[in-house]
């Protein structure tokens, strides 16, 4: 038993002894020393007890101070803990420093803060970025399509990176830009001929107010081309007129049959109310016969006139076709 007290100690004294390390980072504070900066062992231990890692704070403070800035670890520890990346602003700072570019320490975690990459910012305002845009397919006034591709030159307004839009608005603008004025054009020829028309016509509407970037050129890479839009409106036009006048024919055309059924129905009415009368007059003339009126004389008189007309009539032509008059047949 008393033999394990010693193993017990010795398991206790390396245990403190790695959490004394772990709390107290004497290397990296030997390390700042050295390096210059003024950092204490309380500060490390109370960066330990806020979560900072000591050494990003120590590490981006030696490289600001080699690099000439004036930054405290307060700032530093106070970035870091409202999220941002601390070695990405010390970079950024550096590199504006050396490039003679007015940036501050607030700016540069206002703009790491906003979610922009505040080194990458420093980094386009050095060197102009190019952005191609997406084929932009515009119709001149003559009717034929154009499809144009644009290189945007940017430059990265520090100053208004925090709030200002992105690359996604410059794209937009630009092919609003690029759609308007091969829109202006009265012929696809001219724009074929001069494109760089286009371009300047672009930048002179300041299509960079309110972004983060300032655009230095606009070149028209390619132009294309497209289909001959005004030619397929006509054709559409003209088809949609075709099936308008097929439809009001197919009317008119239903309507006359509709009248020529109705006719026909009217004259088979007709046809047998004739019918019909012709047949009351066998019973007319044997009505008369027996009432007295007609005798056989005046019957055989009424046949004799008959034949008569039916004569004249196949003389004439006119009886050809039809049916006998006579009634009582």
């Amino acid at each position: 038993m008393d033999s394990l007290i010693p193993l017990f100690l010795i398991f206790i004294s390396i245990i403190g002894f790695f959490l004394f390390m772990y709390f107290v980072p004497v290397g990296l504070w030997i390390t700042a020393v050295f390096a210059g900066v003024k950092v204490t062992i309380g500060e490390l231990i109370g960066m330990r007890i806020r979560k900072v890692p000591p050494s990003i704070i120590v590490n981006s403070l030696i490289t600001a101070t080699k690099a000439g800035l004036d930054i405290t670890t307060r700032e530093l520890e106070t970035h870091f803990l409202a999220g941002g990346d601390v070695p990405n602003v010390i970079r950024a700072l550096i590199s504006a420093d050396k490039a003679n570019i007015s940036l501050s320490f607030k700016q540069a975690t206002a703009i790491n803060l906003a979610g922009r990459d505040v080194f990458e910012a420093v980094q386009i305002s050095v060197n102009p970025k190019v952005i191609n845009t997406p084929r932009v397919a515009a119709v001149a006034a003559d009717g034929i399509q154009l499809i144009a591709i644009a290189r945007v030159t940017v430059r990265a307004s520090i100053a208004q990176l925090v709030g200002g839009a992105g690359e996604e608005t410059i794209l937009a603008r630009v092919g609003e830009g690029i759609v308007t004025s091969i829109g202006s054009a009265k012929s696809h020829k001219e724009v074929l001929e001069n494109p760089d028309k286009i371009s300047k016509l672009v930048l002179s509407r300041g299509l960079d107010a309110g972004t983060a970037f300032e655009i230095l050129s606009i070149d028209i890479a390619d132009v294309d081309v497209g289909a001959n839009i005004g030619a397929k409106l006509q054709i559409d036009q003209a088809t949609a007129d075709l099936k308008v006048a097929e439809a009001r024919a197919e009317e008119r055309r239903a309507m006359a049959v509709a009248l020529e059924q109705e006719m026909k129905a009217k004259a088979q009415e007709a046809r047998a109310k004739v019918i019909e009368a012709e047949a009351e007059i066998p019973r007319a003339i044997a009505q008369a016969f027996v009432s007295g009126n007609l005798g056989v004389m005046d019957y055989y008189k009424m046949q004799n006139v008959q034949a008569d007309t039916e004569m004249r009539q196949s003389i004439s032509g006119s009886g050809k076709g039809g049916q006998s008059p006579n009634p009582t047949k």
